[in-house]
């Protein structure tokens, strides 16, 4: 090659393929030869040489159309990969019609009404043609002009806006079109940055796909934030004006939508001059469109600017204990992932108006019988047995001050309503209502239950001491059916909490919680079976499908005869028993009453066959109260007397035949490593005149009823079942609690005591008083009007 460029320096010569033309000299053969070789090797031709300067063309790399091809080729791949970078940072095309703002959460009642909200959300939201057509005229006015035209992205109001803002001097308008502001509020943060614009435009594009205009600005209308707590159009009508949207003059229309760019700048509160100037541009665009007629935009104009601020709708939470329960039960249920990024709408099983009674029984029980009961909180639950949905919950007495939840979180001693379980495993094995044992004097492996009065009545069956809550019997019975049975069956009837195989756990040392314990009385009431306790139908995302809903089936926990029996020894309870508080006109109610040592707990679990309800009195700090069980079912009735209304009347199923029963479970009978069984001593036969003078005193009680019918069992029963004596403070023989016995008077031996007996008071009666008021010539009060608040 070296040879060759000194060669053509020395002799320039134009080369042909023939070796002719050029100068008079020639290239020697062999020199020609060689540069053919060299040539031929750079894949240069003489002959395309010698053309190329004849013609005077440029190589491709040269020419101008080749760079700017290239240009465009390149710019266009890099725009295809520009989107598809953008398309992969930018949610799932299923999401782009979401109804709510991330980390919102909206818990909604039975009948839809909101009961509590958290976040960014709009309080109400409204469909398209519940908005008037001129708030809908004015927003698309003042926001996007060419709302209709446009497929997300409008060019054309890019450039208006930006001459406008050059005219004006100032920021007067936006480029943005109303589906780009919704993808901002749905999926964007705030921020200003050429990339969220960039992901702003493509979200846009992709919605004008997904929604049909009026999808996007009804979505558009209820989220839009319009200061001042108001996130859409409805929540900003009644902040500024205290009116409904549909109520809105022309001029409190043009307002409203005027505050879309800016509502801190806007706000007609904060800063009314600028409010005024901004409507009277709003209307002025209305008019170019020819929304509105030169006559109506001025009588707009001139119209004042007068506001009646309200705070937002539903800033205070309805029903809290119930929607903290909510919130602690999502997570049963949905992802913690889902949880985080929000926009949830929880629709629940609360019936508002149940919930209303609900929190008025428990305010007027703790305002009245609390006062001088000595019980400072109260909880009640609600249930329909027959799909677990929870109805009404009170969690307590002030929620604002104590958020515990006293149905789910307090863990308390049952009392007697543990009972129920005693017996349905008894019956359950085969043993008949009528099988008697001994109330007597007892001890068994050194435990010695006694009875609440600390009398005892010999030989008696199942069914009177349920209705009498005997405590003797209870053990005796839990001893012969054994504790593995009682305990497997309380757990399938809903019990969920630890019950520990000890003699006590008859008479309900064991702790539960209101919300179990009603729920499990609800087995009673579908004959057997148990569906699980909840609050939640649904859960829907942000596009208002649904992620998740209840689908709780029922299970058989116990056979059906033999939870007819024991809904028919319960109903004895209520019409002649501990329970009469409870009673309904013209209604069955089946249920048990309960009370723990020195009173602490006061329960009364009581159900027809469409609904079950727990109350439970008490204190926080466990002191005991000077109360009974008989204001708990007291509760109980005031609640459920106006819940009723209106409710079909159902009857429970009639008793099944007793002769003949198989046991559907086997009793696994406990045997004890000493059992002592002692005689009733003359001193307790004083039990009879006693339960003479209170069935003295429960006389007009069931006088009122006379109209009830009671079998022959039931009239003999109700002989010896008397109301509580409120001045005593203390249970009587027949209305004795479920849980309590006194400490066993054999102080030489140690033994477990539930319930020991209530101690004196100053408020109590004297026993002469006592004694005599059977005899006196005035007639008792009956049960009501001792329950009565003094006037």
């Amino acid at each position: 090659m070296g040879k060759l460029t000194s060669w053509f320096k020395r002799r320039p010569t134009n080369l042909s393929d023939s070796g002719q033309g050029g100068t008079n000299e020639s290239l020697p053969p062999t020199h020609l030869a060689q540069t053919r070789q060299l040539l031929s090797k750079m894949k240069i031709l003489p002959s395309k040489m010698r053309a190329n300067r004849a013609t005077g063309t440029k190589p491709l790399y040269r020419r101008f159309w080749f760079w700017a091809g290239l240009g465009v080729s390149g710019g266009i791949a890099a725009s295809i990969y520009g989107i598809s970078l953008i398309d992969r940072t930018l949610p799932d095309q299923s999401e782009l019609n979401a109804v709510f703002r991330e980390q919102t959460l909206t818990i909604k009642a039975a009948d839809g009404s909101i009961l509590q909200q958290q976040g960014e959300a709009t309080r109400e939201q409204l469909k398209l043609e519940q908005i008037p057509d001129n708030l809908k005229k004015a927003f698309i006015a003042s926001e996007d002009r060419r709302f209709r035209q446009h497929n997300g992205v409008d060019p054309q109001g890019i450039v208006r806006a930006g001459l406008n803002n050059l005219r004006s001097q100032g920021v007067v308008e936006g480029g943005s079109t109303i589906t780009q502001q919704l993808t901002r509020i749905l999926f964007l943060k705030q921020e200003q940055t050429i990339w969220r614009k960039l992901k702003e435009v493509r979200l846009a594009q992709k919605m004008e796909q997904e929604l049909t205009k009026d999808q996007i600005l009804e979505r558009y209308l209820n989220l839009v934030y319009l200061g001042s707590g108001a996130y859409g159009v409805a929540d900003a009508a009644w902040v500024y004006f205290s009116k409904s949207p549909d109520q809105l003059s022309l001029a409190e229309m043009a307002t409203i939508a005027g505050l879309a760019p800016a509502p801190s700048l806007y706000a007609p509160d904060k800063n009314p001059e600028a409010a005024k100037r901004r409507r009277d541009l709003v209307l002025l665009r209305m008019q170019e469109d020819k929304v509105i007629t030169p006559e109506q935009r001025q009588a707009a104009v001139q119209e004042p600017l007068t506001l009646k601020s309200s705070s937002p709708k539903r800033v205070q939470v309805e029903s809290p204990y119930f929607t903290s329960y909510i919130q602690k039960e999502l997570p049963k249920y949905v992802s913690a992932n889902v949880l985080k990024s929000g926009g949830l709408l929880v629709e629940t099983t609360l019936n508002p108006s149940w919930q209303k009674v609900a929190e008025e029984a428990v305010a007027k029980t703790l305002r009245n019988q609390g006062r001088w009961e000595n019980f400072k909180q109260a909880a009640m639950v609600a249930i329909d047995p027959r799909n677990g949905e929870i109805k009404a919950m009170v969690g307590g007495k002030d929620f604002g001050k104590n958020q515990f939840n006293r149905v789910t979180q307090a863990q308390r001693q049952p009392g007697s309503t543990f009972k129920g379980f005693v017996y349905a495993t008894a019956i359950a094995t085969g043993k008949s209502p009528y099988d008697s044992y001994e109330d007597a004097p007892f001890v068994v492996d050194g435990y010695e239950p006694k009875n609440y009065s600390e009398n005892f009545r010999g030989s008696m069956n199942i069914r009177d001491a349920l209705t009498r809550s005997v405590n003797i019997v209870a053990v005796k019975v839990l001893i012969d059916v054994g504790f593995t049975p009682t305990i497997k069956l309380a757990h399938e009837m809903g019990i969920k909490s630890e019950l520990k195989p000890t003699y006590s756990l008859a008479l309900g040392s064991n702790e539960v919680n209101l919300l179990e314990l009603t729920s499990a009385y609800g087995s009673f009431a579908t004959q057997g079976l148990h569906a699980e306790p909840h609050g939640i139908t649904r859960i829907l995302n942000r596009q208002g499908k649904v992620i998740w809903s209840a689908n709780f089936k029922s299970k058989r926990a116990l056979d059906a005869d033999s939870a007819a029996i024991m809904t028919w020894m319960l109903r004895n309870v209520v019409e002649a028993g501990t329970g009469g508080a409870a009673q309904l006109d013209n209604r069955q109610v089946a249920g048990k009453t309960g009370t723990s040592d020195e009173a602490r707990d006061l329960w009364f679990i009581g159900y027809i066959p469409q609904m079950v309800t727990g109350v439970w009195l008490g204190n926080d700090d466990n002191r005991p109260t000077y109360g009974s069980s008989s204001s708990a079912a007291y509760t109980w009735h005031e609640f459920m007397e106006k819940a009723v209304e209106g409710m079909p009347v159902e009857k429970f199923p009639k008793r099944p035949k007793l002769d003949g029963r198989k046991g559907t479970i086997k009793a696994q009978s406990i045997k004890p490593k000493q059992m002592l069984n002692r005689s009733i001593t003359s001193n307790d036969d004083d039990s009879e005149g006693e339960s003479a003078r209170n069935s003295d005193e429960s006389g007009s009680s069931r006088r009122r009823r006379s109209r009830r019918s009671y079998s022959q069992e039931e009239q003999q029963s109700s002989d010896y079942t008397p109301r509580q004596r409120r001045r005593d403070r203390s249970e009587s023989s027949s209305s004795n609690s479920s849980s309590e016995s006194s400490t066993p008077r054999r102080r030489s031996r140690r033994v477990e005591s539930d319930s020991p007996p209530p101690r004196r008071t100053r408020r109590e009666s004297s026993p002469a008083n006592s004694s005599g008021s059977s005899g006196s010539s005035s007639s008792p009060p009956s049960w009501r009007d001792r329950l009565r608040p003094p006037q």
